[in-house]
């Protein structure tokens, strides 16, 4: 199975073939409807914020020339005299270019989750989402709708993992995030700067990889020799030589817990496991993915 035939998984039986690249209506479903390009609201939920002007005028072109190949999906506004927008902002925009007084629309019944959900179903399978903005799209389904990690998975069709390591970057200090957000900095490079503790530093550090153009494993080398001479200076139980093993045993449970891990062991007797999280909701998702449980099972 493709990345792409994952995305979405289950959300067709709800929405059909909204995603379709034809006009034309499912068998069972109403021909598209044409609507008032004023009468349509933005989707209040959109994760993308930014929208690429070039590629805006370059789909407006296309669709002056070869028409609208899909029309954009909506469901009423509450008072049932106007509409939101669920999928298919840059088509709008293109549209609203070419002046267009109204549009071809499917309409739905939508509730506010699918509408996130479709949202980021739509632009990362289109790729259009940048790394921040993907992360905060999963946020908002924590904090709206108390999605798991592996219930966002399951929507959008990702691992869990990735959706863990996509939320991490939120933890990044407001300039590094920034930097992600405007291509500076890749979404690697921002895993990479996870490392650096202190936000101050981590800041420092991010401006000087855009500065000197570090690659990705440039930027994780660099950050774990930070983080070696640190160990060294506190005189840190874990040897100067890392066992590779260890290392490849840090890196793969950090991946499964969505977090950073480190592994204290000289290679006998005892050693220790340190699991970092960020605040009381983290400490639950660590717990559940380590035992299965939920911690409320064990604090009520």
């Amino acid at each position: 199975m493709s990345n792409s035939d994952r995305l979405g998984r289950g959300l067709g039986a709800l929405l059909g073939d909204y995603m379709q690249k034809t006009v034309e209506p499912p068998p069972d479903g109403p021909a598209p409807t044409e609507l008032p390009v004023r009468a349509i609201a933005p989707n209040p939920f959109q994760p993308r914020r930014n929208f690429n002007a070039e590629e805006l005028r370059q789909l407006a072109l296309s669709i002056r020339v070869n028409g609208l190949l899909q029309p954009v999906l909506v469901r009423k506004a509450a008072s049932g005299r106007s509409y939101q927008l669920v999928a298919g902002e840059r088509r709008l925009r293109a549209c609203k270019q070419l002046g267009w007084n109204a549009i071809p629309a499917q309409i739905r019944e939508v509730d506010d989750r699918t509408l996130l959900v479709l949202a980021l179903v739509e632009n990362i399978q289109r790729e259009e989402l940048g790394p921040m903005e993907e992360a905060e799209g999963y946020q908002a389904l924590r904090n709206k709708f108390g999605y798991t990690q592996q219930e966002i998975a399951d929507a959008v069709g990702k691992s869990r993992s990735a959706v863990a390591n996509m939320l991490r970057l939120r933890s990044l200090p407001p300039s590094v995030r920034r930097l992600i957000e405007e291509g500076s900095l890749s979404m690697g490079h921002g895993r990479a700067i996870l490392g650096v503790e202190d936000p101050i530093k981590a800041a420092d550090f991010a401006r000087d990889a855009v500065a000197a153009g570090w690659s990705v494993r440039e930027t994780e080398k660099r950050v774990r020799s930070m983080a070696n001479g640190r160990q060294e200076s506190h005189k840190s139980l874990r040897p100067n030589d890392v066992d590779p093993a260890v290392g490849a045993l840090e890196v793969a449970l950090g991946d499964h817990l969505g977090t950073r891990v480190s592994i204290g062991w000289k290679g006998e007797g005892r050693g220790t496991v340190r699991i970092t999280f960020e605040g009381p909701r983290d400490l639950e998702r660590v717990f559940a993915a380590i035992t299965g449980r939920d911690a409320a099972t064990i604090l009520a």
